[in-house]
């Protein structure tokens, strides 16, 4: 099982220009990112929602190639939970939103496994350095997204 997890501050070194983000700000980004993650997710090739829940929904994608179902809790403006129902990886990751107004932070985390690869193998430390670098770009690139979605004027606040 491989756990990694990334925590930046949603506000630091913002430019002058980009919009300070809000918890709801963020909010509303997660819950986009949970419906179509391909703005969000370099790697990403596909994201459909097949189901709704009352918390939540499932989604089918495909990442890095592989086909993977993953059901997703939502957690109002506090977490969102991906859990992994099917695929070549078990596991779940969290994205959660930290601190206060004047010290927002969002936390990626994850623990994954490959389901056909023996811990510590030489498949699964290769799987995790590709995994880490990827969602680490992740954690950047949604909060590039959600800059440049509270920036357009279109984007209701």
């Amino acid at each position: 099982m491989i756990y990694v997890s990334n925590e930046i501050a949603a506000n630091e070194g913002v430019q002058s220009r980009q919009p300070k983000l809000s918890r709801r700000d963020i909010w509303k980004g997660l819950v986009m990112k949970a419906e179509n993650a391909l703005p969000f997710v370099p790697g990403m090739a596909k994201c459909n929602v097949v189901e709704r829940t009352p918390n939540g929904l499932v989604r089918d994608i495909i990442f890095r190639g592989e086909d993977a179902r993953e059901r997703i809790t939502l957690y109002p403006e506090k977490k969102v939970v991906f859990v992994r129902e099917s695929g070549n990886v078990d596991g779940f990751i969290v994205n959660e939103i930290l601190g206060g107004d004047d010290d927002l932070r969002l936390r990626f985390s994850f623990a994954l496994q490959l389901v056909d690869a023996p811990s510590d193998s030489a498949e699964e430390r290769e799987f995790r350095q590709i995994m880490e670098r990827d969602y680490l770009k992740a954690v950047d690139a949604t909060l590039g997204a959600i800059r440049k979605m509270a920036a357009d004027p279109q984007y209701a606040k």
